[in-house]
């Protein structure tokens, strides 16, 4: 059956684009549209949407507002629409606290100038927050997943002894949809002292980047900021890839990262392949990485060349991700050391670096 699909927009131009866009798929069916945020909530009730398409800036209703009152009486996937600006940056990351999965730019320009990929983007993202996992009170789900346990070191007389602990000299954390909200869980957890470095790469807009890390160093203990060229790896602070660019690992200066305009052929700017791949380099053995909620399979070769170095990679389980494919191909390329629960990842990390 084509996925039922209700489309949020004052704009009445833009919520027929839409409905043009989505009607020409077989696997979807727009099921309504409405032109405020208390109509999207109404509908939501009354037609059962398997995902909501969602304008933030709306009368009676503003778009956060309803995404609230959604998740609230009948928890749906919601796709929010917004603005490539800072303060853009602001309201959407608002919206994904209050629930949103995901979003995307309303400007289709900012998708690409070729109008068959941006119908063909609009479709593959709706169908992908269709299929993620809501929890309506926002806390995280236990997982089902087994763990998988450190193997024992066994001698050759058969003396099981104690498999010692990794220094970690850097902690890499790499994500996408759903990282957001799973970065603010893991990081504010980290407390005050933390002794170690961390690089994080989240798939963002380069306007929201510098936003979010604001956001993440005022609920922190640590201290979180986007990354500039040439900033050294201290322990306690959290350097967040910047938009549109890609951060890799230096070993000069103690310790430092640079930000490039990257090769124009990769699908992620910023790439956590590409950070995690320079950290392999720079600290063989020593990184602590985690690949956590997010479409696609960027970070398994990252991972990958981690792994070969002897450094440590654990995955977000799948039942606490939004989305599994990241976590998902790591695990199936059987790089994974452990698999663990959102709600577990930030005290995992603290006692391991601790």
């Amino acid at each position: 059956m084509p996925v039922k699909v209700l489309v949020v927009d004052d704009s009445g131009f833009f919520r027929r684009r839409l409905v043009e866009i989505f009607e020409a798929d077989p696997r979807l069916t727009v099921v309504g549209t409405a032109n405020n945020g208390r109509e999207a909530v109404d509908k939501v009730q009354s037609l059962s949407p398997d995902v909501v398409t969602m304008d933030y800036e709306m009368p009676i209703l503003d778009g956060i507002s309803a995404v609230t009152n959604i998740m609230k009486l009948k928890p749906t996937p919601v796709l929010m629409f917004s603005s490539l600006t800072h303060e853009g940056a602001k309201v959407t990351l608002d919206a994904l606290e209050a629930g949103a999965v995901d979003f995307m730019p309303k400007n289709f320009e900012d998708i690409s100038r070729d109008s068959a990929v941006v119908k063909r983007t609009l479709v593959e993202r709706v169908l992908a927050v269709a299929r993620t996992r809501l929890t309506g009170s926002r806390a995280p789900l236990q997982s089902l997943a087994p763990k998988v346990a450190p193997k024992p070191i066994v001698t050759e007389r058969g003396v099981i002894i104690p498999r010692s602990r990794k220094r970690v000299s850097l902690v890499a954390i790499g994500t996408s949809t759903g990282g957001p909200m799973a970065l603010q869980m893991v990081l504010s957890k980290l407390p005050k002292g933390f002794n170690a470095p961390l690089v994080i790469v989240q798939h963002m807009p380069a306007a929201f980047t510098g936003a979010f890390a604001e956001r993440l160093n005022n609920i922190c203990q640590i201290t979180v900021k986007e990354a500039q060229d040439g900033d050294r790896l201290l322990p306690g602070v959290a350097l967040l890839a910047p938009g549109g660019k890609q951060m890799m690992v230096d070993p000069r200066n103690g310790g430092c990262v640079r930000i490039l305009e990257g090769d124009e052929r990769l699908n992620y700017k910023p790439s956590v392949d590409v950070t995690f791949g320079s950290a392999s380099k720079c600290y063989p053995g020593k990184v602590l990485s985690v690949i956590m909620t997010g479409m696609g399979v960027d970070g398994r070769e990252g991972a990958r060349m981690l792994k070969n170095s002897g450094s440590t990679v654990w995955v977000q389980s799948e039942a606490s991700c939004v989305i599994y494919g990241m976590p998902m191909a790591v695990e199936k390329a059987n790089l994974a050391d452990d698999v663990i629960d959102l709600n577990h990842i930030g005290e995992r990390i603290a006692r391991e670096v601790s």
